[in-house]
């Protein structure tokens, strides 16, 4: 199983294969590889210890940052994605981002952004678009309609925890006008705005 593989200058962590959305643009449905990864389908999801034994083919210290996200949502392991997430900043004291679709707490029926403070420095929230129906019709959420609230209300709950908290796009799938207001929303939350790549849609 590929847990930890590299791209560009960073290592990625992949968790889980687990997503309640099933993006339209998600590069999943496409491919089994991002970066220098071969297959990022797991047999099952690791446990700590495989995660741990993962890192140790790499020369971390030559990374510039740790990002949790690979073929599912990174908080659907929160339990390893914490205990993970603190081994490499005990050892490393590297940068962690945390890329997710921003329903973790829909997932786990509580508020986790406090579980994240100290040991995630950026977290990447999945913004998508303003609108909130087509919001549903791009990301198909299991949560159903609450999904864009929820997803909101994450992205203000991670500034209160996090330093850098980062709502994003994708270049392509949406227009001008709705990234102005994609960039309003942002600015109402606390969070800085970013058009992602469609290649990079992770």
């Amino acid at each position: 199983m590929e847990i930890v593989y590299k791209v560009h200058d960073n290592l990625y962590v992949n968790l889980t294969n687990r997503c309640p959305c099933a993006c339209t643009f998600c590069l999943r449905q496409n491919t089994e590889c991002v970066g220098e990864s071969k297959s990022l389908w797991l047999e099952r999801e690791p446990v700590f210890s495989e995660v741990q034994e993962a890192f140790g083919h790499f020369n971390v210290e030559h990374y510039d940052e740790i990002v949790f996200c690979g073929f599912g949502e990174p908080t659907e392991a929160l339990p390893v994605l914490i205990q993970s997430a603190k081994y490499i900043k005990d050892t490393w004291n590297k940068p962690i981002r945390l890329n997710t679709n921003g329903l973790g707490n829909l997932i786990h029926k509580r508020d986790i952004t406090p579980d994240l403070s100290g040991i995630v420095d950026t977290v990447s929230i999945s913004l998508n678009t303003p609108n909130e129906v087509r919001y549903n019709e791009i990301v198909r959420s299991t949560f159903g309609e609450q999904s864009f609230k929820a997803m909101l209300d994450f992205a203000r709950r991670c500034t209160k925890y996090i330093p850098h908290v980062v709502m994003t796009t994708v270049e392509t799938t949406i227009t001008k006008q709705e990234e102005v207001e994609c960039k309003k929303i942002c600015d109402s939350i606390g969070a800085t705005y970013r058009i992602r790549p469609f290649e990079n849609s992770r």
